[in-house]
C-alpha cells in the first residue's frame, strides 16, 4: 500500500493531485506532512505508474520554480457500454472521461443477453483497437435493477432473461463496473456539475427512472432499485397494463412508448421517441399536446420526489427530453403547484447537459471513479 508512518500512500497523493487540493510537491508535503523525499518517491511511482505529469516549472515568488503536477488524461482509456433497450452506444475514453471513439450499435434487449452481450463485446473489442493506451477499467450500464457488488443483473420485468448474468464483456484484468442506466447518467449529470450535491435526473425515453445524488453520494437503495419512478401510479390512466403488469403506472401513460402508441392512433406515422420529438419539433399540435401532457403526469409523481429529497437540480435526460420545451411546461405546471414552496424556491429544472453522449460519459464516469481511487491506484502500484 505504499504507506510509511504518515499514512499517506501514493494512492492518497494521487487523490489530492486528481481532486486539484495538491498541485505542486511542496503543496503535497504541506497538506500530508511527508518529508520532500518521500513527496519525491510516491511522485515518482505515480508518473511510472503512467497516471501523473509534471508541467514545466510555473512562477514563483522566489527559489526554485515548482513543476505543476496533474493527472495524465493520455495515461489509459476507460471503455463505456452503455445498453439500451433497443440501441446501445459504446465509447472509449480518456482518463479525463473524454470520448476518444464511439460508435452505435441497433440491438433490442429482449433477444437475449448471450446475444446482446456478445455483439457489444465483438464491437467494444474492434472499437479499443483504435486507442493505443492501455485499458484501465470497463463502465457498463444497462437499462434495469443491477447487483453492483456482484455485476449482475437482478430479474426484472424490463429485461426478461437476463436476472442473475453476470457481465464482463470478456475483458480481464481491471475493474468492470456495471449499474442502471440511469444511475449512470446520473453521475455524468453531477460531474459536470460542480457544488451541486443533491440532484435528481430523470431519464423519459422508452420507459422512465430516475437516479438520485444526496449529500453528493449516489442512492441505489437496498437492493439496487431505487429511482423506480416510471411505476408510480397515475390518477387518470384508464386502466392502461404496465410492462411490469401493475396497471396506469406512470411509464405505461407518459414514457416515449406510450406516446409514440398514443400518436399512431391518432393517424400519425412514427416509429419511435425520436419521431415524436420530430413532430414536436415541426409543430404538430397532437404531438406538442401529448407531450405537455405527459410533463404534467411526470411532473405529479416529480413533486413527492422534490418534497422527500429537496433536490438543488432536477436534470431530464433520454430521448423525450429533446422535446423539452412542452415536456417542461407540463413538468413545472405540477411540480410548482403541488409541491411546497421551500423545496422549490431555489429548485433548477433543466434539460442534459450532455445529450446523445451522456451514456457513454455516463459509464466512463462510473469507471473513473474506481479507477482513479486512492485505493485502486495503490493496489495498481503493488503489482508494478
Amino acid at each position: 500500500m505504499w504507506r510509511d508512518r504518515s499514512g499517506t500512500s501514493a494512492g492518497d497523493v494521487f487523490a489530492l493531485i486528481h481532486g486539484g487540493l495538491a498541485q505542486t510537491r511542496a503543496e503535497i508535503g504541506r497538506t500530508t506532512d511527508l518529508s520532500r523525499t518521500a513527496v519525491a518517491a510516491r511522485v515518482r511511482q505515480l508518473v511510472e505508474l503512467g497516471l501523473v505529469v509534471e508541467d514545466a516549472a510555473g512562477a514563483t515568488t522566489g527559489g526554485r520554480p515548482a513543476g505543476r503536477l496533474r493527472v495524465n488524461r493520455a495515461g489509459g482509456v476507460v471503455l463505456a457500454a452503455s445498453i439500451g433497450a433497443s440501441k446501445t452506444k459504446l465509447g472509449v475514453c480518456d482518463l479525463a472521461g473524454a470520448a476518444l471513439a464511439e460508435t452505435g450499435l441497433d440491438v433490442d434487449t429482449t433477444l437475449g443477453p448471450e446475444v446482446v452481450l456478445r455483439t457489444v463485446a465483438e464491437r467494444l473489442d474492434r472499437l479499443r483497437e483504435k486507442a493505443d493506451q492501455p485499458v484501465r477499467g470497463v463502465g457498463v450500464c444497462v437499462p434495469g435493477p443491477v447487483d453492483v457488488a456482484t455485476a449482475t443483473v437482478l430479474e426484472s420485468p424490463l429485461l426478461p432473461g437476463w436476472g442473475g448474468v453476470p457481465i464482463t464483456l470478456g475483458v480481464t484484468g481491471v475493474p468492470v463496473l456495471v449499474d442502471n442506466d440511469v444511475n449512470a447518467l446520473t453521475l455524468a449529470e453531477a460531474a459536470v456539475r460542480p457544488g451541486v450535491t443533491d440532484l435528481v435526473h430523470v431519464k423519459v425515453s422508452t420507459g422512465i427512472g430516475a437516479g438520485i445524488i444526496a449529500g453528493g453520494v449516489l442512492q441505489r437503495g437496498a437492493r439496487g432499485a431505487a429511482g423506480e419512478i416510471g411505476h408510480n401510479p397515475v390518477t387518470d390512466g384508464g386502466g392502461v397494463v404496465c410492462r411490469c403488469g401493475n396497471l396506469d403506472c406512470l411509464e405505461a401513460v407518459a414514457s416515449g412508448a406510450a406516446l409514440v402508441a398514443a400518436l399512431r392512433a391518432a393517424g400519425r406515422e412514427v416509429a419511435d421517441v425520436p419521431g415524436v420529438v420530430a413532430l414536436v419539433r415541426a409543430g404538430d399540435p397532437e404531438a406538442v399536446a401529448l407531450v405537455r401532457h405527459a410533463g404534467r403526469r411526470i411532473g405529479a409523481v416529480l413533486a413527492v420526489v422534490v418534497n422527500l429529497l429537496n433536490p438543488q437540480v432536477v436534470v431530464f435526460g433520454g430521448d423525450l427530453a429533446e422535446a423539452f420545451e412542452p415536456l417542461l411546461a407540463g413538468v413545472r405546471e405540477q411540480v410548482y403547484r403541488r409541491a411546497v414552496v421551500p423545496v422549490t424556491r431555489e429548485l433548477a429544472i433543466e434539460q442534459s447537459a450532455l445529450g446523445a453522449g451522456a451514456g457513454v460519459a455516463g459509464c466512463a464516469a462510473m469507471a473513473l471513479s474506481e479507477v482513479l481511487s486512492a485505493r485502486a491506484v495503490d493496489a495498481a502500484l503493488a503489482v508494478v
